[in-house]
């Protein structure tokens, strides 16, 4: 049995026993995340709330047309966006560029981007972050 840790801004305490896990999709719920807009969905696969993960947040996400995520940056984490289906408008930094199945965007800190579905199919993607919060790291 996996160790789920309830708070998803809490990490596994190191002395607990950890496990590996492996979850279907049609398990986990779609998920309109705050600044997600017109059936922007995500599932929550690998997370320090559902599995425990202390480094990463893998999320698929399904935009339909016209469906999108408004500008935004990080502080600390990095993301890569790695497009399965579809196609649509991701602008980083400004640039705007036409994304769809099998590119793979890295966007690191501070990078200001935004992710529109321009398309007329659904627009499905991989996102993982690292580290899953965005918190700044605390001084030693």
């Amino acid at each position: 049995m996996p160790t789920i840790i309830e708070d998803p801004n809490a990490h596994a305490d190191a002395t607990e026993k950890t496990y590996a896990v492996t979850r279907n999709l049609a398990e986990l719920p779609w998920i309109q995340y705050p600044g997600h807009f017109h059936q922007a969905l995500s599932k929550a696969i690998v997370t320090p709330a559902t599995v425990g993960s202390r480094f990463f947040d893998h999320r698929i996400s399904t935009y339909e047309a016209g469906a999108y995520v408004e500008s935004h940056s990080h502080k600390v984490q990095e993301q890569i966006y790695h497009i399965l289906t579809g196609e649509g408008v991701l602008t980083v930094d400004g640039e705007r560029r036409l994304v769809r199945a099998n590119d793979v965007t890295y966007i690191p800190p501070g990078v200001v981007h935004a992710f529109h579905n321009t398309g007329i199919d659904p627009l499905v993607f991989l996102v993982i972050t690292s580290p899953p919060t965005d918190d700044e790291p605390k001084p030693r």
